[in-house]
């Protein structure tokens, strides 16, 4: 099941594996939940911080991506 959602970027720690810079980053969703998701360079915008609005797409309930509005 796909689907996107509102959210809101509580902390962004990049860090390096493979020579890739991969991203752990914590979401609030609207409903108050919170959700972990680490994610490649392909998946989250570039120069993402920390209180910016995203759009997070979630498949089968895991952050797959997050996206500007």
């Amino acid at each position: 099941m796909l689907r996107e959602e509102e959210a809101v970027v509580l902390g962004v720690r990049p860090f390096d594996l493979h020579g890739l810079t991969y991203y752990d980053v914590t979401i609030a969703f609207r409903d108050r939940s919170v959700e972990q998701a680490r994610l490649g360079p392909e998946a989250v915008p570039v120069n993402l911080e920390q209180g910016e609005e995203v759009i997070a797409t979630r498949v089968v309930g895991m952050v797959t991506s997050l996206r500007r509005p």
